[in-house]
Protein backbone atom coordinates (compact mmCIF):
# COMPACT_ATOMS: atom_id res chain seq x y z
CA UNK A 1 0.00 0.00 0.00
CA UNK A 2 1.13 3.81 -0.97
CA UNK A 3 1.21 4.89 2.32
CA UNK A 4 1.29 8.73 1.80
CA UNK A 5 -1.50 8.57 -0.99
CA UNK A 6 -3.25 6.09 2.30
CA UNK A 7 -2.63 9.11 4.65
CA UNK A 8 -3.68 12.11 1.93
CA UNK A 9 -6.94 10.29 0.78
CA UNK A 10 -7.48 9.66 4.94
CA UNK A 11 -7.02 13.42 5.57
CA UNK A 12 -9.22 14.38 2.85
CA UNK A 13 -12.16 11.99 4.03
CA UNK A 14 -12.35 13.20 7.67
CA UNK A 15 -13.05 16.74 6.65
CA UNK A 16 -16.82 15.28 6.00
CA UNK A 17 -19.75 13.40 8.45
CA UNK A 18 -18.48 10.95 10.46
CA UNK A 19 -20.78 7.69 11.56
CA UNK A 20 -20.38 8.48 14.97
CA UNK A 21 -22.93 6.91 17.76
CA UNK A 22 -23.84 4.31 14.76
CA UNK A 23 -20.10 2.94 14.86
CA UNK A 24 -19.88 3.16 18.88
CA UNK A 25 -23.05 1.54 19.57
CA UNK A 26 -22.21 -1.55 17.33
CA UNK A 27 -19.68 -2.27 20.18
CA UNK A 28 -21.17 -1.60 23.43
CA UNK A 29 -20.88 -4.37 25.75
CA UNK A 30 -24.27 -6.15 27.00
CA UNK A 31 -24.45 -7.58 30.48
CA UNK A 32 -24.64 -10.97 31.21
CA UNK A 33 -26.97 -11.20 33.88
CA UNK A 34 -28.82 -8.36 33.12
CA UNK A 35 -26.85 -5.67 35.82
CA UNK A 36 -24.03 -4.17 35.33
CA UNK A 37 -21.76 -1.34 36.80
CA UNK A 38 -23.41 2.17 38.03
CA UNK A 39 -21.78 5.48 37.94
CA UNK A 40 -22.38 8.67 39.20
CA UNK A 41 -20.33 11.58 38.77
CA UNK A 42 -21.14 14.76 40.10
CA UNK A 43 -18.52 17.34 37.73
CA UNK A 44 -18.50 17.81 33.94
CA UNK A 45 -16.72 15.35 31.91
CA UNK A 46 -12.85 16.65 31.48
CA UNK A 47 -11.57 16.22 27.61
CA UNK A 48 -8.73 13.81 26.81
CA UNK A 49 -7.30 12.60 23.75
CA UNK A 50 -5.93 9.54 22.64
CA UNK A 51 -4.17 9.34 19.36
CA UNK A 52 -4.01 6.28 16.45
CA UNK A 53 -0.78 6.75 14.71
CA UNK A 54 0.15 5.07 11.55
CA UNK A 55 3.24 4.05 10.53
CA UNK A 56 4.24 1.90 7.42
CA UNK A 57 6.19 -0.92 7.87
CA UNK A 58 7.15 -3.81 5.17
CA UNK A 59 3.99 -3.00 2.87
CA UNK A 60 1.48 -2.87 6.09
CA UNK A 61 0.30 -0.18 8.02
CA UNK A 62 0.08 -0.37 11.45
CA UNK A 63 -0.65 1.93 14.70
CA UNK A 64 0.21 0.80 17.94
CA UNK A 65 -2.22 -0.45 21.37
CA UNK A 66 -0.88 0.26 24.87
CA UNK A 67 -1.55 -2.65 27.52
CA UNK A 68 -2.14 -1.02 30.81
CA UNK A 69 -0.56 -3.14 33.66
CA UNK A 70 -2.95 -4.43 36.14
CA UNK A 71 -3.94 -2.37 38.87
CA UNK A 72 -7.46 -1.57 40.88
CA UNK A 73 -10.07 -0.28 38.87
CA UNK A 74 -12.03 -0.71 35.51
CA UNK A 75 -9.51 -0.01 33.62
CA UNK A 76 -6.65 -1.96 34.99
CA UNK A 77 -4.83 -4.75 32.38
CA UNK A 78 -7.12 -3.48 28.95
CA UNK A 79 -6.02 -2.73 25.50
CA UNK A 80 -6.19 1.13 24.55
CA UNK A 81 -5.02 4.18 22.48
CA UNK A 82 -1.98 5.82 24.05
CA UNK A 83 -3.75 9.03 25.49
CA UNK A 84 -4.77 10.29 28.48
CA UNK A 85 -6.27 13.76 30.19
CA UNK A 86 -6.13 17.20 29.25
CA UNK A 87 -4.06 19.39 31.73
CA UNK A 88 -4.97 23.23 32.23
CA UNK A 89 -5.33 24.79 29.04
CA UNK A 90 -4.61 22.29 27.12
CA UNK A 91 -6.33 21.07 23.86
CA UNK A 92 -7.50 17.18 23.51
CA UNK A 93 -5.17 17.35 20.25
CA UNK A 94 -1.91 18.30 22.36
CA UNK A 95 -2.74 16.01 24.98
CA UNK A 96 -3.02 13.14 22.61
CA UNK A 97 0.52 14.04 21.45
CA UNK A 98 1.76 15.03 24.38
CA UNK A 99 0.40 11.46 26.00
CA UNK A 100 1.96 9.11 23.23
CA UNK A 101 5.42 10.55 23.80
CA UNK A 102 5.09 9.99 27.35
CA UNK A 103 3.59 6.61 27.09
CA UNK A 104 4.90 5.21 24.54
CA UNK A 105 7.80 7.35 23.37
CA UNK A 106 6.93 9.22 19.91
CA UNK A 107 7.74 12.57 20.29
CA UNK A 108 5.65 14.99 18.83
CA UNK A 109 7.90 16.44 16.14
CA UNK A 110 7.51 12.98 14.79
CA UNK A 111 3.65 13.10 14.12
CA UNK A 112 1.42 14.79 11.83
CA UNK A 113 -2.32 15.06 12.61
CA UNK A 114 -4.90 14.43 9.81
CA UNK A 115 -7.80 14.50 11.47
CA UNK A 116 -10.19 13.48 14.07
CA UNK A 117 -12.94 11.48 14.65
CA UNK A 118 -16.02 11.63 17.04
CA UNK A 119 -15.82 12.35 20.34
CA UNK A 120 -16.82 9.65 22.29
CA UNK A 121 -17.79 9.77 26.62
CA UNK A 122 -16.41 7.31 28.72
CA UNK A 123 -18.82 6.38 31.38
CA UNK A 124 -15.91 4.98 34.37
CA UNK A 125 -13.96 7.59 34.08
CA UNK A 126 -16.22 10.39 33.10
CA UNK A 127 -13.73 11.84 30.63
CA UNK A 128 -14.75 13.08 26.69
CA UNK A 129 -12.57 11.75 24.14
CA UNK A 130 -11.42 12.50 20.97
CA UNK A 131 -9.52 9.96 19.06
CA UNK A 132 -6.62 11.81 16.88
CA UNK A 133 -5.99 10.30 13.53
CA UNK A 134 -1.75 10.82 12.85
CA UNK A 135 0.93 9.34 10.87
CA UNK A 136 4.66 9.00 11.55
CA UNK A 137 6.98 10.15 9.06
CA UNK A 138 8.56 6.66 9.55
CA UNK A 139 8.41 3.67 11.86
CA UNK A 140 8.53 4.99 15.39
CA UNK A 141 10.88 3.57 17.95
CA UNK A 142 8.82 2.59 20.96
CA UNK A 143 10.09 3.33 24.76
CA UNK A 144 7.02 2.41 26.73
CA UNK A 145 6.55 3.51 30.26
CA UNK A 146 6.99 1.00 32.40
CA UNK A 147 4.60 2.57 34.83
CA UNK A 148 1.73 3.15 32.67
CA UNK A 149 2.06 0.74 29.67
CA UNK A 150 2.67 -3.18 30.32
CA UNK A 151 3.64 -3.64 26.39
CA UNK A 152 3.49 -1.89 23.26
CA UNK A 153 0.76 -3.59 20.48
CA UNK A 154 1.44 -3.20 16.70
CA UNK A 155 -2.11 -3.46 14.93
CA UNK A 156 -2.67 -3.52 11.14
CA UNK A 157 -5.24 -2.18 9.11
CA UNK A 158 -5.92 -6.19 8.44
CA UNK A 159 -6.78 -6.56 12.15
CA UNK A 160 -9.63 -4.36 11.71
CA UNK A 161 -11.02 -4.43 7.81
CA UNK A 162 -10.82 -8.28 7.49
CA UNK A 163 -14.03 -9.87 7.42
CA UNK A 164 -14.46 -11.90 10.50
CA UNK A 165 -12.51 -8.80 12.35
CA UNK A 166 -15.48 -8.53 14.43
CA UNK A 167 -15.95 -11.11 17.50
CA UNK A 168 -17.97 -11.51 20.66
CA UNK A 169 -17.52 -12.90 23.86
CA UNK A 170 -17.73 -12.67 27.89
CA UNK A 171 -15.49 -10.54 29.23
CA UNK A 172 -15.07 -9.69 33.39
CA UNK A 173 -15.17 -6.25 33.65
CA UNK A 174 -13.59 -4.20 36.45
CA UNK A 175 -13.01 -8.07 37.52
CA UNK A 176 -16.65 -7.83 38.97
CA UNK A 177 -19.07 -8.04 36.07
CA UNK A 178 -19.87 -10.25 33.41
CA UNK A 179 -20.50 -8.58 30.09
CA UNK A 180 -20.96 -10.12 26.91
CA UNK A 181 -18.55 -7.79 24.24
CA UNK A 182 -18.24 -7.56 20.57
CA UNK A 183 -14.32 -6.95 20.31
CA UNK A 184 -11.59 -7.01 18.12
CA UNK A 185 -8.35 -9.64 18.67
CA UNK A 186 -4.92 -8.10 18.30
CA UNK A 187 -1.82 -9.96 19.28
CA UNK A 188 -3.72 -12.46 21.31
CA UNK A 189 -5.33 -9.57 23.26
CA UNK A 190 -8.97 -8.47 23.21
CA UNK A 191 -9.48 -5.33 22.39
CA UNK A 192 -13.38 -4.13 23.56
CA UNK A 193 -14.76 -0.99 25.12
CA UNK A 194 -14.18 2.56 24.53
CA UNK A 195 -11.13 1.73 22.48
CA UNK A 196 -12.98 -0.72 19.85
CA UNK A 197 -15.69 1.62 19.68
CA UNK A 198 -13.82 4.57 18.83
CA UNK A 199 -11.31 1.80 16.61
CA UNK A 200 -15.13 0.96 14.95
CA UNK A 201 -15.53 4.53 13.64
CA UNK A 202 -12.55 4.37 12.03
CA UNK A 203 -13.15 1.30 10.25
CA UNK A 204 -16.69 2.49 8.79
CA UNK A 205 -14.02 5.51 7.32
CA UNK A 206 -11.42 3.62 5.79
CA UNK A 207 -14.29 1.56 4.10
CA UNK A 208 -14.48 5.07 2.14
CA UNK A 209 -10.62 5.28 1.83
CA UNK A 210 -9.69 1.92 1.06
CA UNK A 211 -12.29 1.13 -2.03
Amino acid sequence: MDFDRFCIQLEQRLRFPLPGEEAHNRFRATPVDGSGPLFKHQQPPRPAGVVILFFAENGLVKFPLIKRPDYPGVHGGQISLPGGKAEQGEDAIHAALRECHEEVGVPEADIRVLGILSDYYVIPSNVKVTPVIAAAGHRPVFQPDPFEVERVLEASLDDMMRDDAIRESEILAGGLYRMRAPHFEIENEIVWGATAMMLNELRIVLTDVLK
